[in-house]
């Protein structure tokens, strides 16, 4: 099995986002995960994400949508105005994009501004069952012409939208950098790097016809949301998710009931790849890195290790990785985190607490990890896919010459 997650530290549009100040129409937002913020400043924004909306037989469905035109922009502070030596700010009064100006807003639609409305709250009111709304209506929430934008990209009414989860991303799309084309500069990086070797990795396996004749295995990928903020949801790697897949995976033609111990015994023999994205070695910071353990980019994926266990590697683990990279011809390198430093975690841990299955930690390595522009290498990409296609191809094979008392 491998084991990733999908999603990266971003900003959420707030339930409720309609703002403006000093002229500006301002989109409230929320911070999700451990973001480097301040390399979201100054930046071409745009959203996407999930929308609810009712359809005329009265059903509520979802509708994914991308507005991938720079919509919004978080602006710094002129230095002429603000001369501080580390750049600082209030993430919940600093961190507001604009979304343009509230003069022109009012040109597009031709109306006057909106007067400010009495305080009714103590007059009573007794709608109709038909007029009743338990919340306020998305326009009246969010701005109305996002709301416009977001409805004609869904194919929808703006009228039918009830409510939605949009983040903000970078518009700036992916490319191939430095002098020999030899880095990625990116966003999210971390982990839709791991997602895509792994996801790759899967059905490069199967290529061959007779890529199962003599398979004893299953192959398995899970790619998990909301590791970035603990995984503790219901589609995160901390729920039942992945377990209840593997005990009806485990049972499939048996006919076994509940008591078979066709479940346990799978766990005890599978193996886990908690594959997510790792540090390589950023020369203007050099001494952040423990010595002899500094990963540098296309040279292959990194196994992470950890003695008190924020990493889920051990030594059998490293002994069957090393077998699979061998047979693949592709090189791994080593890290470990300074003891003075501080150390992440991966979804690895708590899986192979949770399964009591084998488990390694590993990914390749980046720099800028969090921040809205993450930079890799081409190589380790190639490395990757190649590492994790052995793996699937021969642990059930290895598995059994590897023995633990």
């Amino acid at each position: 099995m491998i084991g990733a997650h999908t999603d990266s530290p971003t900003l959420r549009v707030k339930p409720v986002s309609k703002k403006q100040s000093e002229g500006f129409i301002q989109v409230g937002v929320e911070t999700y995960g451990g973001g480097l913020w301040h390399t979201w400043f100054d930046r071409d924004l745009g959203i996407a994400g999930r929308v609810m909306v009712k359809t005329e037989e009265g059903n509520f469905v979802q509708k994914l949508v991308k507005i991938a035109r720079p919509i919004l922009r978080i602006p710094t502070l002129a230095i002429h105005l603000d001369r501080q030596e580390t750049f600082t700010f209030n993430k919940e009064t600093q961190l507001f994009p604009i979304a343009g100006l509230v003069a022109a807003e009012l040109n597009r639609t031709g109306e006057a501004p909106e007067p400010t409305a009495p305080d009714r709250s103590d007059t009573p009111n007794t709608p109709s069952d038909e007029s009743f709304a338990p919340l306020k209506a998305p326009r009246e929430r969010h701005h109305p012409y996002i709301i416009e934008l977001i409805a004609n990209e869904a194919e929808v009414r703006s009228s039918s939208i009830v409510d939605f989860e949009l983040i903000l991303f970078d518009t700036q799309p992916a490319c191939i950098g430095g002098l020999n084309s030899e880095l990625i500069f990116s966003a999210r990086l971390d982990n839709l790097g791991m997602s895509y070797c792994s996801v790759t990795s899967l059905i490069n396996s199967l290529n061959s016809p007779s890529a199962l004749d003599n398979e004893r295995c299953i192959r398995l990928i899970s790619l998990f949301d909301n590791e970035e903020i603990g995984s503790t949801t219901a589609q995160g790697a901390d729920s039942n998710l992945l377990p209840s897949i593997i005990r009806r995976l485990s049972v499939i033609g048996s006919g076994s009931d509940q008591t078979d111990p066709a479940y346990e015994q799978t766990l005890a023999t599978s193996f886990l790849i908690s594959a997510d994205m790792a540090h390589s070695v950023n020369p203007n910071y050099a001494a952040k890195y423990e010595n002899d353990h500094r990963p540098e980019m296309n040279k292959g994926t990194v196994i992470k290790i950890n003695a008190n266990a924020r990493y889920a590697t051990n030594s059998p683990g490293i002994a069957l990785i090393q077998e699979v990279a061998r047979r693949a011809k592709v090189p791994l390198q080593l890290f470990v985190v300074r003891n003075d430093s501080s150390c992440g975690s991966t979804i690895g841990p708590m899986l192979a607490a949770s399964l009591g299955t084998r488990t390694l930690d590993l990914g390749n390595p980046q720099l800028s990890m969090h921040s809205i522009r993450e930079t890799g290498g081409v190589y380790d990409v190639g490395y990757g896919v190649q590492l994790f296609e052995s793996f699937f191809e021969h642990f059930g094979e290895l598995e059994g010459k590897i023995f633990v008392d």
